[in-house]
């Protein structure tokens, strides 16, 4: 069967292609393209919906998966730039520590760097965890520094983990020192109903008119270095804390008292640095 199919093809086709332009076969072909024609023309109507749906579906599917796939590159070049901003930011933070080591001549203690692990979104001026601990030679009462400045003091000390009472918080206290042309020394304590400042209290009063021989705006504040009546100082001298704040005269001169503000971010500091372990032979700089 096959094989006749094919010889009468070859026949047909030998045929056709033998033949006038006005031969039988041909007008055959005509007549069958003419009937076959609007059937044709008529399908590819019908079908051009579905044609156009299945390019439309093809289309979606392929916009689908690059859209999924410029998401995913998306996702990881946001958590690229949020790797990179946060190392330069602790990367400025750490040079920070750096410069304050050999700046404030504190060769006599053992400067660990901490991680901020820990700390209340609300009451952020009070304490803060650090990760390292007695493991890393951390004891009571070591100063800690962050964002070029003090940030507090430990409290309390497990194998790994520190908390830091911060400089806000109203339990502790610091003797702190105006570098001005007197020295106005005092005792810097938090601010009452106002976290983001300090007050340092006790200072000796300009006399009445001299007030411009005092304290004035933006001067710095560091750390005294020597204990206050009861106050024991566990921090080095010339520590920065702060800024003088627009001086009250009437405080001032009447109670002796000028507002500070930390130089140091404490709501956003990441990485501190503990003062740990004076070398022998040296003391804390404090006086009975």
């Amino acid at each position: 069967m096959l094989a006749l199919l094919v010889a009468v093809s070859l026949i047909l086709l030998t045929a056709y292609f033998g033949e006038q332009p006005n031969s039988p076969l041909h007008n055959v072909q005509r007549g069958v393209v003419e009937v076959l024609s609007p059937v044709e023309e008529g399908a590819s109507k019908v079908l051009a919906p579905v044609r156009s749906a299945a390019g439309w579906f093809s289309s979606t599917f392929h916009a689908k998966t690059q859209v999924k796939q410029l998401q995913a590159r998306v996702q990881y070049l946001t958590q690229q730039l949020a790797q990179e901003k946060g190392a330069a930011l602790l990367n400025q933070q750490l040079s920070k520590e750096v410069h304050l080591d050999t700046s404030l001549d504190l060769s006599s203690y053992h400067p660990v760097t901490a991680q901020v692990i820990l700390r209340d979104p609300t009451l952020w001026y009070q304490t803060i965890s650090v990760d390292k601990g007695t493991d890393d030679g951390v004891a009571l009462h070591d100063p800690v520094v962050g964002d070029g400045a003090l940030v507090g003091e430990v409290t309390e000390v497990s194998a790994t983990v520190s908390v830091v009472t911060l400089i806000t918080d109203h339990t502790l206290s610091v003797t702190a020192r105006v570098l001005d042309s007197n020295g106005d020394t005092g005792e810097l304590v938090p601010a009452v109903g106002n976290p983001d400042e300090l007050v340092l209290e006790y200072l000796q009063p300009p006399n009445p008119g001299q007030v411009q021989n005092g304290p004035q705006q933006g001067q710095l504040v560091v750390t005294a270095g020597f204990k206050s009546g009861s106050l024991e100082s566990y921090f080095p001298a010339n520590i920065p804390i702060g800024n003088v704040l627009p001086v009250d005269e009437n405080q001032l001169l009447n109670n002796g008292t000028i507002q500070v503000a930390p130089q140091a971010d404490l709501r956003g500091v990441d990485v501190v640095q503990i003062l740990t372990r004076p070398q022998a032979g040296t003391e804390r700089a404090q006086v009975p």
